[in-house]
């Protein structure tokens, strides 16, 4: 036999270590292949899906107590205006001492079914904290946070919406209207009555304040408990609309139409952070008619009478107690009356509004706060459903 060669030799050598190294590593992946199994098990996706969502929090069922539990929501699309005010946010002042459970959300989910900047869509969450916490919302009295770090909201919305059917969404009030507005709406904007219906399940909220305009949407919130329970057994209790007594604030420049912050026109809507001087000039060039004395009609004169609603708001009266201080008054002596009752209710608001932007750090922590809070509510309502619907 041929002496091998040191070249052979060395290569036989080398494939030795090289095959009992290959040894080695094959147990080493073997080993780490059970402890991954093991891991795996433990923490399998149905353990995750199903289990609580704050750390170091156990989370358990919490029936809405005695007396019920109201929820709202508001988009962050820039400072709230005068109709705001007086149609929801004064509303929702008085909810916290009606109720023993409430809760605000600023629903930024809903506002990007308009195209959104990003950078101003941050700062707009953030006024409109400021905003709420100025008009009087107290986060010891009520949960005050923001809807997309509750990511339960979106999951909700996606099992309701799979119950809902196309037809019951398409003749629905907003989606009739904001797709005329662009010609083709989106899918958000389709489905946007889905997510507030899941906006009120999840936390099988009994009392909802709405205006006339949404009052359509909250009975698909209401179909879609009947339905769901009907499907997997009784959970969602139906929920009941608190109509505000208010009547809604009409555009200084077009009375025909409501209040809006969308209004391309600068003078038909008063923002809750108007200086005095904004505010008088608006109320000056507000839309009446030729007919000097001050009475309530809003049918045959629906600028004088927005005048009206908003001065006896405002100075929180009658509406017979303020056509009875215009007495005498034309509309232009009347105008410099309701300006003085709306700055005087503006002004501390502004002002504290104006405090609060100034401490951004300080709101970001009530909305983390609240947000933590809304969750531990949220979480176990929606392992149940996942239960119910056969995820885990």
């Amino acid at each position: 036999m041929r002496p091998r060669s040191r070249y052979y030799t060395s290569i036989t050598h080398s494939h030795r270590r090289v095959k009992s190294k290959s040894k080695m590593a094959l147990s080493v992946r073997t080993n780490f292949k059970h402890l991954f199994r093991f891991i795996q098990k433990f923490n399998s996706p149905q353990r995750l899906l199903c289990s609580g969502a704050c750390t170091g929090t156990k989370l358990s069922f919490q029936e809405p107590p005695g007396g019920g539990r109201v929820f709202s929501g508001i988009q962050p699309t820039g400072v709230p205006h005068l109709g705001n005010y007086l149609g929801a946010l004064e509303n929702w002042v008085s909810l916290q001492d009606q109720y023993p459970s409430v809760l605000y959300s600023i629903v930024d989910l809903h506002s990007i079914t308009q195209p959104q900047d990003p950078a101003r869509l941050r700062s707009n969450i953030l006024d409109m904290a400021a905003s709420l916490l100025a008009c009087g919302i107290d986060p010891e009295r009520a949960i005050l946070f923001q809807q997309s770090q509750v990511s339960e909201h979106a999951e909700l919305s996606w099992i309701l919406g799979c119950l809902t059917s196309m037809p019951r969404l398409r003749h629905l009030p907003q989606w009739k209207m904001k797709s005329k507005q662009k010609n083709e709406g989106s899918v958000g904007l389709y489905t946007y009555p889905v997510l507030q219906a899941a906006d009120i399940l999840l936390y099988k909220s009994t009392h909802v304040p709405v205006g006339e305009d949404q009052v359509q949407h909250l009975e698909l919130a209401q179909d879609l408990v009947r339905i769901f329970n009907n499907h997997y057994g009784d959970l969602f209790p139906e929920p009941s609309a608190l109509l505000s007594s208010t009547r809604k604030v009409k555009s200084l420049r077009d009375p025909s139409i409501k209040m809006s912050k969308s209004d391309p026109q600068a003078m038909a809507t008063i923002t809750i952070t108007d200086s005095p001087d904004d505010i008088a000039l608006k109320i000056r060039r507000a839309v009446t008619d030729f007919t000097s004395e001050v009475t309530f009609d809003p049918e045959t004169r629906p600028g004088v009478s927005n005048l009206v609603t908003i001065h006896s708001a405002m100075a929180m009266i009658s509406v017979d107690e303020a056509v009875s201080q215009a007495k005498g008054m034309d509309t232009g002596v009347y105008k410099k009356l309701v300006t003085e009752a709306v700055i005087q209710r503006l002004t501390p608001i502004r002002e504290e509004i104006e405090r609060l932007r100034s401490d951004p750090a300080h709101l970001e922590g009530v909305l983390a706060q609240g947000t933590c809070r809304a969750r531990e509510l949220a979480a176990p309502v929606l392992r149940e459903v996942r239960q119910r619907v056969g995820f885990c």
